[in-house]
This record gives structure tokens, sequence and C-alpha cells, in this order.
């Protein structure tokens, strides 16, 4: 996040106004306000206040910096007066604002790129020239696109609800194997279907590509793999570079993800093949990502996995055994890095069309 002066020093001499003016807009109000004046109108120390700015990414400040408006004050209030109120304890509070100051920085670094990127193949701008451009372009975009995110938001909130209230019961007796106790004591709480894929020879395509063509290559893989999980009721949980990894409620749902992954891929001109596992166990959810020895021998078991082809753990498979949509290979007993031996299993599709893409 840049301070003013920095923007007025690298920005053209034609662009200020443009820029003050969207400035303007996006802020609410002009900056007149330092550190100290904003934290003692809001009525909280400047310590607690800079634990939220830095939840949001702001950068460090001196004294005299004048960088604040009457909008930041508000905010720091009302995330502040949930803890004032008991609602929240300090900690959850600076858990949740890092959460959206995460979220949205990366959310807008997404969109500018998708922006200058289209000015670029469509428009036939240079870069400089289309980020020059967007400055123009932006003001229209701010109301629907801040209207389409907490339209977003609130549907994944809800979505969010339902899973909360959904308990995967298929299955749910092959995690618990080992385990005395009732459900409710288990120190990994949620039963996932938890789902690597990743693309072969990435490394070497990477070398051999230029950097727009490496970029589309990997914004298709990415999109086509978001579609696939959307559909089959997923969740995307991140994406690092060649890789995606999922999860599913139940290991049903996961199978059938895995399986049009792996379809998909194969059929993609474009893309090369896919190495798909998935591991139905229990997880640990924090900070919008997972963790687990589920995670990790998903993990594990997508580098053992040949190309075009999805890699399961013998306990997984036995929850999938009966169900005529999937047809089960048992492979040699296999020794995996902090697991020891393990008996893995191909996955591949029996009945029916599996999940239909539109």
């Amino acid at each position: 996040m840049r301070r003013p002066e920095q923007v007025d020093q690298t920005t053209p001499a034609s662009a200020r106004d443009a820029v003050r003016e969207l400035e303007k807009r996006l802020l609410g109000a002009d900056r007149t306000m330092k550190r100290r004046e904003v934290a003692a109108a809001a009525g909280v120390s400047i310590l607690s206040a800079r634990k939220i700015w830095r939840a949001l990414g702001f950068p460090n400040l001196g004294d005299e910096e004048v960088f604040f408006t009457e909008v930041d004050q508000g905010a720091l209030e009302l995330m502040l007066g949930m803890v004032r109120a008991g609602t929240l304890t300090e900690e959850t509070a600076i858990s949740l604002t890092r959460s959206i100051g995460q979220m949205t920085d990366r959310m807008v670094v997404w969109q500018v790129e998708a922006l200058v990127e289209d000015m670029v193949q469509n428009q036939k701008m240079s870069d400089p020239e289309a980020r020059r451009n967007l400055v123009g372009l932006l003001p229209e975009l701010i109301t629907p696109i801040e209207e389409l995110l907490v339209y977003s938001w609130r549907r994944q909130l809800n979505a969010a609800v339902h899973r909360l209230a959904l308990r995967a019961e298929t299955g749910l007796a092959a995690s618990e194997e080992g385990r005395d106790g009732s459900e409710d004591d288990v120190s990994l709480p949620l039963a996932r279907a938890v789902g690597f894929a990743d693309l072969v020879s990435y490394t070497s395509l990477s070398r051999r590509m230029n950097e727009r063509t490496l970029a589309q290559l990997v914004q298709r893989f990415e999109s086509k793999c978001a579609e696939i999980i959307s559909v089959g009721g997923g969740r995307l949980v991140k994406t690092i570079g060649d890789e995606v990894l999922f999860v599913a409620e139940t290991p049903q749902a996961g199978a059938q993800i895995a399986l049009a992954m792996s379809r998909e891929f194969a059929a993609d001109e474009l893309l090369p093949n896919t190495r798909v596992s998935l591991v139905w166990g229990r997880i640990l959810s924090r900070l919008g990502d997972i963790y687990g020895p589920t995670v990790n021998l998903a993990a594990r078991l997508t580098a053992l996995a040949e190309p075009g082809t999805v890699l399961i753990d013998e306990q997984t498979a036995s929850t999938l055994v009966g169900d005529d949509r999937f047809v089960l290979h048992p492979q040699e007993t296999t020794a995996v890095r902090g697991f020891g031996d393990i008996n893995p299993v191909i996955l591949a599709p029996g009945a029916g069309t599996g999940l239909v893409l539109d």
C-alpha cells in the first residue's frame, strides 16, 4: 500500500489529478489525520491500533505522516468496538482483520493484472501504457466490483453455514479407525476428502516458455481446476503455481472431482497431463488453509502418481468399495516418507458419466 507522496513521485504529471480523484473516491475522504490522532479519536491505544493496521497490511508510519481519513477512524472503531463489547477477543479480531487484509490484497493484484492483460491482448497496448490507462477505467468498475464482492462474500458465508450443519456420514468409520472416544474429542475435528493436482513437467515447460505464455498456461490450469471443484461441490483451498489443493465433504465427492480433473486435463491439448491424489481423513482448518497428516499424505501420493492417474490410499479406497461409479486398482506396497509402508490404489472411473461440466 503506497503512501500518497510515493504516488506523486512515480506518477507522470499528466495523471496525478486522476490519481488524486480516484484516491478520494476509494478512501471516501481526504487524508487529514496522523496515526496518533486517529487512534485517539477512536479511543484506543496506538498499540491496539497498530495491530489492526498491520493485520490490514498498512505500511509502517511515522508520527508526522498524514495518512488516515475519518473513514479509517470509523473502521478502527468498528473492529475494536466488537472487542470492547465482548463479541470478539482481540486475538480473534486481529485474525479476522488479517483474513480480510490478505485476501483483498491478493484479489486487487489479481484484478489489476487481469485488466492490464486484457488491454495488452485485446487493445494492443504496451504493458506500461495499459497500466496508465487503467487509472481512467477504474472509476467505471469500482461500484460493480464492490457490489459483486459483497454478494460473493454473503454467498460464500451461507455455503460455509451449510457446511457447518453437514456431517459427512459416508466413510466416517474409516476416518475413525484406531481412535477411541467420541467424534467431539478428536484433535483434528474435520473429516474431509483432501486432494492435490499438479501439472506434469511444469518445471521443464516453464524454462521453454516466455512469461506471457507461462502465465496463460497457469491461468488456464487454475481456471479449469476451480470450475471442476465448484461443479463437484468442493472447495479450492489454494493454488501454488503448478499445484492445486482442494477439499470435499465426502470421499465420493472428492473422488468425482479428482477423476474429472484427470479426464479434463488429459483431453486438453493446451495443457500437460496432471497427477492427482485424494485422501479421506481428518484435518485442521486455520487461516484459510488446512493442516494435518491427511494433507501431508495427499501431497506425498501426488508425487508417486503416474501422469494422467488418480492415486488414493487404502483407507480412502475402503470408503469407495461397492460404489459402481469407481473402479479400484490396488498397487504394490510402497514406502512413503513420514508414513512408512502404505498400500496405494489407482482410482479409475466406473459406471456413469462422472461430473458433467457445462
